[in-house]
């Protein structure tokens, strides 16, 4: 795996994996997964030879984690993560994959919305009864 990330801030590496996970919300295991899954840029070394990490790597947690909140499979998160690991070269298509996420998620939350609007109604009218029955059914 590359050492750095193209599409991320650069910035030198000076987080040990136990500092990425609290300032990330995400504990060391969950980190580790993330790296063997390939969803994480390469962690450089220091030289004792132990993985030191920056703060564009708290962003890239943050992001993925926003990624799959949003509905986005892991196998989609790691196809993201190739394009972005290969450079400017990839721009356009990692800008049509977050787009056409986009549009899913943008679709979901209208389903969401129109699901509260139901609920609400349905409130409403125990509201409505609840009120009548408390004054008599008048």
């Amino acid at each position: 795996m590359a050492t750095s990330a193209p599409l991320l801030l650069q910035d030198t590496p000076t987080l040990r994996i136990g500092e990425l996970a609290r300032l990330s919300g995400r504990s060391v295991h969950t980190i580790r997964w993330y790296e063997a899954q390939h969803l994480m840029p390469g962690a450089a070394r220091d030289a004792g030879g132990r993985r030191v990490f920056s703060q564009a790597h708290v962003q890239w947690l943050g992001l993925l984690s926003r990624l799959r909140a949003s509905g986005m499979s892991v196998r989609d998160m790691q196809a993201y993560a190739r394009l972005v690991r290969q450079g400017k070269a990839t721009l356009a298509d990692c800008r049509e994959m977050l787009l056409q996420h986009r549009l899913k998620v943008q679709q979901r939350a209208d389903e969401l919305r129109d699901a509260v609007a139901l609920v609400d109604h349905k409130i409403a009218l125990y509201d409505k009864w609840l009120a009548r029955a408390e004054t008599g059914g008048k």
